[in-house]
């Protein structure tokens, strides 16, 4: 079993400053395989926000698996949005925009759909869903595929269908011929889990997707400060979310949603499931 912590929307330049030190030190005692940030490190790019979450991320046990948001790339400075987008992300987070982490029971593949043409909304080209798909291939095929970024590729009915990341449909289908089973993202600061089946009618396929709400960012929408936990193993994902609980000024599991593979299919667990151990 592989353990990964999944952070997202952290947006230095407006974080509730008292939820570092415990998310910290919690992140610490839980020792995960990897730790994932779906992006919005920043809420404007500039530079001593950036050097903030690096200071942060430097804190934080490894691998990490970090891609940009849309708030990663400058907004009003003209020169830098189209000609140097994401130049302070590469700079103080990552040069690599195509990050992967493989062992012998995950791999989970990073991409970039923060995009200067659009102020929030995201996308991904043919060349980078190629990309994840020579990344995947060849891999065992016990090992759980899963893929990160920041715009999401599904979400509770309640969203339009524009809050989707653009070309969603035909990476779709193409991380149901590379088998990929998990969608990390963030953006929208809710926290959901749910199989892909009811979006996206793909013939015995449906990825499970999981979105994070924002960990440290004074921006809730209405939903606490929140990230999730998750327990992967090749037929069983088990998501706990994490919220904030200004009570006792600690983070605590809020929530726990278990899903299980069926071939290429996953789906939520029920009870009846759980108890017969399947």
């Amino acid at each position: 079993m592989r353990t990964i912590i999944h952070l997202s929307d952290l947006h230095f330049g407006r974080v509730d400053e008292a939820l570092l030190q415990p998310l910290h030190d919690l992140i610490h005692a839980i020792n995960p395989s990897v730790v994932v940030v779906s992006g919005d490190l920043t809420q404007r790019a500039r530079t001593e926000q950036f050097e903030q979450a690096r200071a942060f991320l430097d804190t934080l046990p490894g691998p990490q698996i970090v891609v940009p948001g849309n708030h990663d790339i400058s907004l009003y400075n003209v020169f830098r949005r189209f000609v140097k987008p994401l130049d302070r992300f590469k700079r103080y987070i990552t040069d690599d925009l195509d990050p992967i982490f493989v062992d012998d029971e995950i791999a989970v593949v990073g991409v970039n759909t923060a995009r200067s043409l659009t102020i929030k909304d995201g996308r991904l080209n043919k060349e980078q869903v190629a990309g994840i798909r020579a990344q995947l291939a060849g891999l065992d095929a016990r090992i759980t595929r899963i893929v990160v970024t920041h715009h999401p590729f599904d979400l509770p009915t309640s969203f339009e269908e524009k809050d989707l990341v653009d070309r969603a449909a035909m990476a779709m289908e193409t991380f149901a011929e590379c088998g990929v089973d998990v969608l990390l993202a963030g953006h929208m600061h809710v926290s959901h889990a749910a199989s892909t089946a009811s979006r996206y009618q793909i013939d015995a396929y449906a990825a499970l997707v999981v979105q994070a709400g924002t960990a440290t960012s004074t921006r809730g929408r209405g939903e606490v400060n929140s990230f999730n936990l998750l327990r992967v193993e090749h037929e069983r994902v088990e998501i706990d979310r994490y919220g904030w609980d200004a009570l006792t000024n600690t983070f605590r599991v809020m929530l726990t949603e278990k899903f299980l593979r069926s071939g290429n299919v996953w789906s939520p667990a029920c009870e009846s499931m759980l108890a017969a151990g399947i």
